[in-house]
């Protein structure tokens, strides 16, 4: 019953991707944008409003969030069959969609939140789902960092309500504190989207199952800070010292992802870091004020990213969960056809011809030479593109090409696992070219001289064979795996948390436990005390209390 309830709802999310492609094809010929409005009250000259927008962004994006949430769920029909407690994942991970939908059609900081906080929470959930101690620290690291994005966001309620709105589509050049308030909100969403210095979480929700790493990594959490900076720069054009930050933040992010995925044996934790690459690209596109081609890379690189997951979760089935990329290999003789999704997702990551990211990347690769930016830039990125393509071919020497490294199981493929994969797929390959001719404002054009041209060319290639020609390494720099050392420094704050709550045995012994804890420890006491002769005299001092708390609280509503 619980399974089934995985394919219902994968059903429900195509259904729905299909009808969202039709009415975005509709949106997109004709052009238009509807806007819904629910004021709850009005104080003095400002609006408190819940503000929901329809346009061909939301919904093209929504498609692509629900094409691969139902394909992930179909995916965890098989993947989590033999979990005792499956029909409460998959209740979670429709939260987790159901949120991020929130988030993309919202107009206004109150909706906005509602998505953004939902992301927060149910995210904890699922990271911390496998209840072990690894998981209990990434869990904590994700929600520390994501908390100072969220406290941020809380404070520039303040700058618009001197504005006397809260809608951020309706922001102009003529509103005061226009640049703090822009400010702030593009830090929120560097720390969502995990840039740096914000970057030590991401690698550390691969604690959480393959299917939710799927979903975190292509569609929904990382890409929530992106998607809103590229809200606010349809509406105006960011700041020259903000485009300067996401120029700085992206290329570093970029190189930082690819650098330390070159010294890293850990499959999830590669494909993690190849996000992190990606993320920063993201980034470097909108510094470059270019938020529609940041939005194509964002779709595309969503589709091949959760192909990437699927036909990794699907390869750790059957090496019994081993994920050290050294102990792999022999995946294309007992699973050709998982073999050859790896190898097209992939390829899309190094922006391979006539695959869905070689429309994306490779042209906002070629549109930094024709931009204004510093020859620092410049290089990190270059080097960045090569680190990416070195890993790429590292992992796929290891895996997809190497010798079997340990036994194998010798079937684990059915429907459930091979058509999510051949619908991504199908994604991957023409979903670059199809939103390109659907989406005139992301066709971009660049005029490079043939060595500029040639150079992305060059260094893709330098980097596929390096990594052809270097072997896996038995132990990684601590420099690189450490994430220029963030990961000691987030872990260390998040400790003391961690362990204060696995002394209450909060996750060892199931999420119910501290209640019974409290029960056993906590009532006795209660009930030693109101046998004393202190509880009539204490009695109406805490009736008092209450009464107070009660009537403040109410106060603060009605307000």
């Amino acid at each position: 019953m619980k399974s089934v309830k995985s394919l219902k709802f994968s059903m429900l999310l195509l259904v729905y991707s299909t009808t969202m492609m039709a009415l975005g094809y509709g949106l997109f010929m004709i052009n238009e944008t509807s806007v819904v409005e629910l004021t709850f009250f009005d104080l003095s000259t400002t609006k408190f409003t819940l503000t929901m927008i329809l346009d061909k962004t939301s919904i093209g994006f929504s498609m692509i969030v629900t094409l691969i949430s139902g394909s992930v769920f179909m995916f965890s029909h098989k993947y989590m069959e033999e979990d005792p407690f499956s029909g409460r994942f998959i209740w979670i991970l429709l939260s987790f969609v159901i949120s991020m939908n929130l988030l993309i059609f919202a107009g206004s900081i109150f909706s906005l939140l509602l998505g953004w906080d939902g992301l927060g929470i149910t995210s904890f959930a699922l990271i911390i789902y496998y209840e072990s101690k690894e998981s209990q620290l990434a869990g904590f690291q994700t929600l520390m960092i994501n908390r100072f994005g969220d406290v941020i966001i809380v404070l520039s309620m303040f700058l618009f309500l001197s504005q006397g709105q809260f809608s951020y589509l309706s922001m102009s050049d003529s509103m005061f504190y226009l640049s703090g308030l822009i400010l702030m909100l593009s830090v929120a969403a560097l720390t969502k989207s995990a840039q740096f210095p914000f970057s030590s979480w991401l690698p550390a929700a691969m604690a959480a199952p393959t299917p939710v790493s799927a979903l975190v990594h292509s569609s929904t959490l990382v890409t929530a800070g992106i998607y809103l900076v590229i809200r606010l720069c349809y509406n105006l054009p960011l700041d020259y010292n903000i485009c300067s930050m996401l120029l700085l933040c992206g290329s570093v992010t970029c190189l930082l992802g690819g650098w330390a995925a070159t010294y890293e044996n850990d499959i999830k934790k590669i494909i993690a870091l190849s996000t992190l690459s990606q993320l920063g690209v993201m980034v470097f596109s909108i510094g470059l004020n270019l938020p529609s081609l940041a939005l194509f890379h964002l779709y595309t690189h969503a589709l091949f990213k959760a192909l990437l997951f699927l036909a990794a979760g699907h390869i750790l089935m059957v090496t019994f969960g081993v994920q050290d990329i050294r102990y792999m290999g022999g995946v294309g003789v007992m699973m050709p056809l998982t073999c050859v999704m790896f190898n097209i997702s992939s390829f899309c990551l190094i922006g391979g011809p006539f695959m869905s990211a070689f429309y994306s990347k490779h042209m906002i690769l070629e549109k930094m030479f024709m931009s204004p930016v510093n020859m620092i830039s410049l290089i990190i990125m270059m080097f960045a593109t090569l680190m990416t393509a070195k890993y790429v071919s590292r992992t796929l020497k290891s895996v997809s090409w190497g010798k079997t490294g340990m036994p194998l199981l010798s079937s684990c493929s059915d429907i459930f696992t091979s058509l999510p994969m051949v619908i991504l797929a199908l994604g991957a390959i023409s979903g670059g070219k199809l939103i390109l001719s659907l989406e005139i404002s992301n066709l971009e054009t660049a005029f490079l001289p043939s060595i500029q041209s040639a150079l992305i060319n060059l260094v893709t290639f330098t980097g596929i064979t390096w990594g052809l020609i270097e072997t896996a390494k038995k132990k990684n720099k601590i420099f690189l795996s450490t994430l220029f050392f963030l990961t000691p420094l987030i872990y260390g704050s998040t400790k003391p948390f961690s362990s204060f709550l696995a002394k209450l045995a909060f996750l060892d012994n199931m999420w119910v436990e501290p209640y019974f804890l409290i029960k056993k420890n906590i009532y006795p006491w209660i009930a030693k005390f109101q046998q004393s002769g202190m509880w009539p005299m204490a009695r109406p001092f805490l009736s008092s209390s209450a009464l107070v708390f009660l009537l403040m609280t109410s106060g603060m509503f009605i307000y």
